[in-house]
């Protein structure tokens, strides 16, 4: 069986988890969902960064040390990913990758000692010792170079992040670096020979000028004096090492890379069988996954990720969303207000991958009431209750007899059935090729499409007219079997971006087989069965009262923020 091993980013344990957090881990969910319904054996990594000096700051604002911090932040994430079914439990994620986990010190350790002991391209080494002068980010665990800061407003003062807007910190200390510099033609070969290696295609070039520019060596530590929080280096342990070499090194020593203990823990030779992985992440965060990344892989001679596909950023009042910033929407608030599988639909329906996205409460609901309550919604629920209403809970003929099939012609009904079938054909090819190239809004723009010709041929057949006369019963089923087979492919072709709700209409269509393995490849016409008995019809998407959310929404995100404001000012005065 072929393997495919897709990951999220770890993600930074300073804070408290939001929106961004929770759609790269969705995506990843309904890639995991989509290739496992293919015949994929799966593997979904997520989990949290939990080194360095933001970690250090952060703990010490809220009186914890390093580890109790990173342990609530972890314990926060676990809860939001379990409320949204992004959890081993429901299906989810396989590993929460944590980088305190003593097998990743070990794996890290000899990551580190395989790069040192190999030479670049160039034939120089890997890693040598120097000193680094020059502004760091806390907050993006980066050093930065002249045109990735804003300028001070006042003389004395520290640039600012440009991502982050906030103070850079001047380091000026002995450090261990990695000879990037001589990875460049590398780089460039690999980009050349595998097109689809970095999506979408502006963020490809975007790293190729970059690397085109001239790379420079990279700091990969920090002297223990500065960052104590992090993972010492091998056999020096007056340095720890850079997080970024720490944290990208997670995808590989979580299946087993560098440590015997893990190895046997896996029960199976994951590594070998599950690598290389997809990356998933923020275009924050795309040079260290397309250009450092791959050049400490090459330098440690193991084999390059399957790809790197970089989203957007979320933007609140045309600004991005982030939690430096102070912008963030609530997954709780999501949770609470729209249930897990609306939130899912936003967030897929709505963001290109790859471009940025405006979100807003409002948009959510307005994109719940109008796509899926008003349309997905209405139509499994008038299509069941009139399954149950008018044909006893089962499941009607799908033929027109020959005598009636003038008569279905007169009432806009295809006797056969072909053009509907090649309609459905057609959208499932599509659907399986965008799923294929990441494009989940147009997945869903295909499968509304079938939505809303499917709605009109029940708008024009009018079944509730046809009820209620005897001599019309063939073709009050043809239009109901049309409507409800309609469901069945949709079900499956939607599962990936809506588990929970695609279950419930496959349920409601009396369907008693699991949908994770349900390939939608193999869709054809007259799969669901004359006869079949309908489970009970519920609303899978209720209405949602705008007007009453939102005045909800706001009162709870007022009540947060007067939470947090103090929560601040008791540590400011716990701490002075």
């Amino acid at each position: 069986m072929e393997t495919f091993y897709v990951t999220t980013p770890i993600y930074y344990a300073n804070s408290l988890p939001h929106l961004g957090h929770l759609y790269t881990t969705t995506v990843a969910d309904c890639v995991r969902r989509y290739k496992r319904q293919r015949g994929y054996d799966t593997y979904f990594l997520t989990g949290t960064d939990e080194h360095g000096v933001n970690i250090e700051r952060a703990a010490a604002r809220h009186n914890r040390t390093p580890k109790e911090h990173v342990d609530y932040i972890v314990s926060e994430l676990k809860k939001m990913f379990a409320s949204f079914n992004l959890d081993t439990e429901h299906g989810g994620y396989d590993i929460f990758m944590r980088t305190t986990e003593p097998f990743h010190y070990e794996a890290v350790g000899e990551f580190w000692r395989r790069v040192a002991r190999n030479t670049t391209p160039k034939g120089r080494e890997c890693i040598y010792k120097g000193h680094y002068v020059g502004w760091f980010c806390a907050a993006c665990a980066t050093f930065k170079t002249e045109d990735e800061y804003q300028k001070p407003a006042s003389e004395g003062d520290p640039p600012l992040c440009l991502v982050h807007e906030t103070p850079l910190d001047r380091v000026t200390e002995e450090s261990y670096f990695f000879r990037l510099s001589d990875y460049a033609e590398t780089l460039l070969d690999l980009y050349e020979s595998r097109p689809d290696f970095i999506r979408p295609e502006a963020r490809r070039n975007e790293v190729i000028s970059f690397v085109r520019s001239g790379l420079q060596d990279l700091s990969i530590s920090r002297q223990k004096s500065s960052v104590e929080w992090a993972i010492p280096v091998p056999d020096d342990p007056e340095h720890t090492i850079y997080i970024w070499f720490d944290a990208l090194s997670n995808y590989i020593t979580a299946l087993g890379f560098g440590n015997e203990e893990r190895q046997r823990a896996l029960g199976v030779e994951s590594f070998g069988k599950f690598w290389p992985g997809l990356h998933l992440v923020g275009k924050d965060i795309l040079r260290q996954h397309a250009v450092y990344w791959p050049a400490f892989l090459f330098a440690a001679g193991v084999e390059q990720p399957r790809g790197v596909i970089a989203h957007g950023m979320w933007l609140v009042d045309g600004r991005k969303m982030s939690k430096t910033l102070g912008n963030t929407i609530v997954p709780s608030v999501l949770h609470r207000h729209f249930g897990v599988d609306a939130v899912r639909y936003f967030c897929l329906r709505e963001m290109a991958f790859g471009q940025d996205c405006k979100v807003s409460y409002e948009a959510i609901v307005e994109r719940a009431n109008s796509d899926l309550a008003s349309g997905l919604g209405n139509l499994a629920s008038r299509t069941l209750t009139m399954i149950s209403r008018y044909r006893d809970n089962s499941v009607p003929p799908a033929e027109v007899p020959e005598e009636r099939r003038l008569a279905a012609k007169r009432a806009g009904i295809d006797a056969d059935a072909m053009d509907l079938a090649t309609t459905l054909e057609h959208a499932r090819d599509q659907v399986l090729q965008h799923f294929d190239e990441f494009a989940f809004h147009r997945a869903l723009e295909v499968a509304w499409g079938v939505i809303a010709r499917v709605d009109k041929i029940i708008s024009d057949a009018k079944p509730w007219e046809l009820a209620k006369r005897e001599e019309q019963r063939e073709l009050l089923d043809s239009v109901l079997y049309r409507a409800a087979e309609t469901l069945r492919w949709l079900a499956v072709m939607l599962y990936p971006a809506m588990p929970e709700a695609m279950s419930e209409i496959w349920r409601q269509l009396g369907q008693t087989s699991d949908l994770t393995h349900q390939d939608p490849a193999q869709l054809r016409w007259g799969g669901l069965i004359e006869g079949t008995r309908i489970g009970e019809v519920a609303p899978v998407f209720p209405l949602i009262d705008k007007v009453k959310a939102m005045a909800e929404i706001a009162m709870e995100i007022t009540e947060t923020k007067v939470t947090n404001e103090q929560q601040h000012t008791e540590t400011r005065a716990t701490q002075a």
